[in-house]
């Protein structure tokens, strides 16, 4: 058998009124409609070939959850639970998703039961619940239509909440202000990135493009596709422990150039795939480099709370950008995000997020209201997000629950990286950078010549190979992007070290 580490699983525009420039959909349903007065016979033939484009490309989006090799997943697991495998294991072990509720994770007591609170009010007459759950669930429910969070609760949403996440944001940046206008509440990140198809403009003669690193989130690479712009990839730098390099973001972008019109520069900090935290002297070289070539920077900080390592500290390019001075935060347009997904609490499933703009031109600003307007923000992901916005302080009753829960969950998280890049890096064929922050590692395996040459995606066999043999489930490197010639998996950062290793 030559795949080396399968033992270190083991353990453990024109437009129609209702069509708006918020999706590829629209778009190229837009183009196919925009001159009413034509006649149809070419109407319709410009609906065929804007319809054959836009299924051209959903085929192309990669996003790997979807993929053949996790529906093949899928499939052993039901084989499982129906009693028709003959596999050595008895379980599959998921670690190719970032969902720490899922990977043994307790949710957070404090969220929970102001959750219960909100949803059945009656409980507020209980005396099984600390009076600061009940005080927090109080003032959440007077803010929503009728006291119910079964209620859509749109001026919530629109006003409310924003203006909550603004004092939060200003909390977190040392007191630089944030106006509650230039927030926007949605349904998570996966949302949130959906941001980037607003700035897509490919009236001109040269598509708009995307900058956006490798290995990156999927979702980046599917939004590009979807929204028809040309992808510009830049590479992290894999010697140096992943950093951003900005000659190679400017390499980049001067070469792409030729073919397209770079307008946005995405950036992820803390890293996913990588687990990288940015230093402030990195933020800033890539705040320079933006103004100097006129780049909308997109920065997702969706892990900014996930920092575990010793020495490691989380910089929001809002706060690096205005402490570099009026030069900068006056000229910078800048996107951010941040979801509940991630940080303390993990809460994957009630999906929340938000975007803060700064700088940025009202006509994208109002066609985010657009984009939002398509779908309501569940409500109870909305809770949750005022509830982590204002967390139980000193001399609450929950306050040391709530602490303990959050060290302990930083703790285990900190524990497992340590653990997990130690095993890694003592099997043969296997390297393994640090991990200072977000929930995962990013190994780089060797993959012998022959198993290379009998596979289209060498890591997906890998990965097929190891889900045949062991029930482990990983995701493949070339779902996120690499150098040429490397190869690599994503396992996650588990809260428990069973999941992990």
């Amino acid at each position: 058998m030559y795949f080396h580490a399968l033992f270190l699983f083991k353990r453990p525009f024109k437009r129609l009124p209702f069509f708006y420039p918020c999706s590829a959909s629209g778009r190229l349903f837009s183009a196919a409609f925009g001159g009413w007065s034509e006649p149809f016979g070419g109407l319709f033939g410009r609906l065929s070939a804007a319809f054959q484009q836009f299924m051209a490309a959903v085929h192309s989006v990669v996003f790997q959850m979807c993929s053949v090799f996790f529906r093949w997943h899928s499939a052993v697991y039901q084989m499982i639970l129906a009693g028709l495998s003959q596999r050595a294991f008895g379980q599959v072990t998921n670690c190719h998703l970032g969902d720490l509720h899922a990977m043994g994770q307790k949710p957070c007591t404090f969220l929970r039961q102001v959750i219960a609170l909100c949803t059945y009010p009656a409980l507020l007459d209980s005396d099984q619940f600390p009076e600061d759950t009940k005080q927090k669930a109080r003032s959440i429910l007077q803010k929503l239509n009728n006291g119910s969070v079964g209620s859509y609760n749109v001026f919530y949403a629109l006003n409310t909440l924003p203006a909550i996440v603004a004092q939060f944001i200003e909390r977190r940046d040392g007191g630089i202000a944030c106006d509650p206008k230039n927030v926007i509440v949605l349904n998570g990140a996966t949302a949130a990135v959906s941001a980037l198809t607003m700035v897509v403009n490919n009236e001109g003669p040269m598509r708009t493009g995307i900058m956006i690193p490798v290995p990156q989130y999927p979702v980046y690479l599917d939004a590009i596709i979807m929204s028809a712009a040309a992808k510009v990839e830049y590479y992290l730098d894999e010697e140096r422990g992943w950093t951003l390099n900005v000659d190679n973001i400017r390499r980049s972008l001067y070469e792409a150039r030729k073919y397209c019109n770079p307008k946005v520069l995405c950036v992820i900090n803390p890293g996913n795939p990588t687990g990288r935290v940015e230093s402030r002297e990195c933020i800033e070289e890539v705040i320079r480099l933006a103004a100097e070539e006129n780049l909308l920077l997109f920065a997702d900080e969706v892990y900014q709370e996930n920092i575990f390592s010793v020495g490691s500290t989380f910089h929001s390019f809002k706060k690096v950008l205005f402490e570099m001075g009026p030069r900068f935060s006056e000229q910078i347009q800048l996107m951010s995000i941040y979801s509940i997904s991630k940080g303390l609490v993990g809460e994957c499933g009630l999906r929340c997020g938000y975007i803060e703009f700064v700088n940025i031109d009202p006509a994208v600003f109002n066609q985010l209201y657009v984009l939002r307007s398509l779908s309501e923000t569940n409500v109870l992901g909305m809770i949750t997000m005022e509830v982590l916005m204002g967390p139980p302080q000193p001399g609450d009753p929950s306050y040391d629950t709530f602490m303990t829960e959050k060290q302990g969950m930083l703790g285990a998280l900190a524990e497992s990286a340590r653990l997990s890049v130690e095993i890694l890096n003592q099997a043969p064929g296997v390297h393994c950078n640090p991990v200072q922050g977000a929930m995962y590692v990013f190994p780089r395996i060797h993959i012998p010549e022959r198993a290379v040459k009998l596979a289209k995606e060498p890591d997906v066999l890998f990965c097929h190979q190891l889900l045949e043999e062991t029930g482990i489930v990983v995701v493949p490197g070339s779902s996120f992007g690499q150098a040429e010639d490397t190869h690599h998996i994503r396992p996650p950062v588990s809260p428990k070290k069973t999941c992990a290793l």
